[in-house]
């Protein structure tokens, strides 16, 4: 159990919104595991590699970095999407540390949405008064604890920089909670979804994250209305490579800077 905190479970309609909407699984896969491996797996750069070769076949490219890239969008969300919602509605840390999580997959030639499999389900919530020091603990583990390190060992298997790997997880963060969090929420449930944004963007320190800058307000570009879209939109600063995978040529998101807005 971590310091300003209690143990607890997840009430039942709790973790049915966690399984259904944000990837969550409690459960191993009963066949095909030949896309589910161990967090803690992504730091060995054999194991990793090894991986990864199978994943560049769902995306159809023989792109390491495109792989990498495509790759690391979907853990990223696996790993934030439960965390931040549990967190931020449920006032309830999960437990997304690089030992306690598999990711649980299987691909019948349709989209590939992994899951995140905690091993260890007790949860954290913060003692009366504790919650900012709480919250940091959860924003810590979840970032400097996981994903920094996953990065930091991706970054270097498919010599990717780390900045696209880091907007690939902001870009989602963003969306959540300006769009996906909020979808039928109370006003009290809004001004707490709120509040933790804006502190993840504006005021967490650069250490939660596990690097010398916040990565999420390093990103944060003002929205801004482009030649193809009259809805402003928060133009990217990296390429996230999803134009090699496309059988389009030159087929760039519409948030790419390459499109030159």
């Amino acid at each position: 159990m971590m310091n300003n905190a209690m143990d607890t479970w997840l009430e039942p309609e709790e973790l049915e919104v966690l399984t259904a909407e944000y990837r969550l699984s409690l459960n191993p896969l009963a066949a095909d595991s030949a896309f589910c491996i161990p967090f803690a797996d992504l730091l060995n750069q054999e194991k990793c590699q090894h991986y990864l070769r199978r994943v560049g076949d769902i995306f159809e490219t023989t792109s390491e970095t495109a792989t990498v890239s495509l790759f690391a969008k979907r853990y990223a969300y696996l790993v934030v999407a439960s965390g931040l919602y549990a967190m931020s509605l449920f006032n309830k840390g999960l437990n997304v540390t690089l030992e306690n999580g598999w990711i649980e997959s299987s691909y019948q030639g349709e989209v590939w949405l992994p899951k995140a499999r905690l091993l260890n389900t007790r949860i954290s919530m913060p003692q009366a008064g504790l919650r900012k020091e709480w919250r940091d603990q959860i924003i810590q583990q979840m970032f400097a604890g996981n994903l920094s390190r996953v990065w930091n060992a991706l970054s270097k298997t498919a010599k990717i920089s780390k900045s696209v790997l880091w907007e690939n997880t902001a870009i989602y963060v963003y969306w959540l909670y300006e769009k996906k969090y909020v979808e039928g929420a109370s006003f009290e449930q809004r001004k707490q979804f709120e509040e933790d944004y804006h502190y993840l963007l504006h005021d967490a320190p650069a250490h939660l994250f596990g690097e010398s800058r916040n990565p999420l307000q390093q990103f944060n570009s003002p929205k801004t209305t482009t030649s193809e879209s009259d809805t402003p939109i928060r133009v990217r600063k990296t390429c996230c490579y999803y134009y090699l995978v496309s059988d389009e040529p030159n087929d760039y998101c519409s948030t790419c800077p390459k499109r030159g807005h």
